[in-house]
């Protein structure tokens, strides 16, 4: 199961904001001849706080939060059909295909082992080519109608494949919208493995099928329960959100959030997109000014959760040390899902984390005198 940190605002989550980070204090550890900087938690005073402000009051009117009531739908059962459907998932793209003795075509999930050469206007082109490859159908690995292609040909077929590169092709701008054909040779037929005793006790860490139906079972479940409590959490706080004044903005948090809002965005568009924020911004012929409304009304969204959860923590007066943080992290990175804390530290930097360990907290707080209404949504 995919590993996720449970937060209020998804923007949060990808952009890894927390507040608070320019009186953090910060740590320096020597490894060998490295020198590696690591992010503190704790403010001056020792606490760890959502925003260090001395007094959050100048700047968060805070609404009701106690007493609230909201509608959610109710939480779900894994059914056989999610199970077969996950196991499914898993057995084709997590573990060993097996060949194909038998004299079948090729099918969806399978594995074919290939040579294949591309040719356009008669000629191979540069990196069309490719010799004992392995290719999963149904992984999109391969231009549109690659895989569709060979779904049908047996082992030793040679297959012919007219297909268009799309456009644009970023992988090679040159060959973007061009027609060509490719000739592929299916040397090798492997279908993904079927759940027995005698597989699941040669390939995983369970004994028999039903272990590991079992267990996989137990992993959904606990991902819809999580997303479950998340969803509750999320519209007790949005109802808090919606209760309370922001007044002002601590004008130096929000400047080092709007130069962590675009580090982030640039990140984001260059993993996702391919380009970077400022090649995204010339595209779309986006003004300064636009830009500086956009990533100061980001900013001021990031730094509204965590001024509300600052705001309950004063006035429940809730205080943490690093000690006591540290048991709340633990506790929030098992309900999260991670198996523990250095996994959940792989996953996210020590603000977000930090963010999200308050917010949860905060949330739970809430929640101790919240009514939750289970309501089934029409068909």
């Amino acid at each position: 199961m995919k590993k996720k940190l449970a937060i209020l605002l998804l923007a949060v989550s990808v952009l890894g904001m927390a507040a608070g980070c320019n009186n953090d204090k910060e740590e320096t550890k020597k490894t060998g001849e490295n020198e590696q900087v690591q992010e503190s938690v704790v403010n001056e005073d020792g606490l760890v706080v959502a925003v260090d402000v001395d007094n959050i009051e100048d700047y968060v009117k805070l609404g009701e939060y106690k007493k609230l009531e909201i509608d959610v739908q109710p939480r779900e059962e894994v059914t056989d059909e999610v199970l077969e459907n996950n196991i499914r998932y898993l057995l084709v793209s997590q573990y060993k295909p097996v060949e194909v003795t038998e004299d079948r075509a090729v099918q969806q999930d399978d594995t074919v082992n290939i040579d294949y050469t591309g040719y356009m206007d008669g000629e191979a082109f540069d990196g069309g080519a490719d010799t004992d490859a392995d290719l999963r159908i149904g992984s999109g690995s391969f231009i549109s109608g690659f895989e569709e292609g060979l779904i049908g040909h047996k082992k030793g077929e040679e297959v012919t494949l007219d297909l268009t590169f799309p456009d644009p092709y970023k992988r090679n701008e040159s060959l973007s919208g061009k027609a060509v054909q490719f000739k592929v040779k299916i040397n090798k037929i492997s279908q993904p493995p079927t759940l027995t005793d005698e597989w699941v006790e040669a390939n995983t860490d369970f004994k028999t099928a039903e272990e590991f139906k079992t267990a996989q079972k137990e992993a959904i479940q606990a991902s819809i329960d999580s997303d479950y409590n998340t969803n509750v959490k999320s519209k007790l706080f949005e109802q808090v959100i919606n209760n309370s004044e922001i007044k002002d903005y601590p004008e130096e948090l929000l400047e080092d959030t709007k130069v962590k809002v675009r580090e982030q965005l640039d990140m984001m568009y260059q993993v996702q997109v391919g380009i970077t924020l400022d090649e995204y911004i010339k595209q779309q012929g986006i003004t300064e000014e636009e830009q500086e409304k956009n990533l100061t009304n980001s900013a001021k969204k990031y730094l509204t959760q965590d001024m509300v959860v600052q705001a309950i923590l004063d006035a429940e007066g809730m205080e943490f040390t690093e000690k006591e943080y540290e048991k709340e992290k633990e506790a929030y990175a098992i309900s999260s899902g991670f198996p523990d804390v250095a996994t959940m530290e792989s996953y996210a930097d020590a603000q977000t984390i930090k963010a999200n360990v308050l917010w949860n907290v905060v949330c739970e707080k809430i929640q101790e005198t919240a009514t939750i209404k289970e309501t089934e949504a029409a068909e």
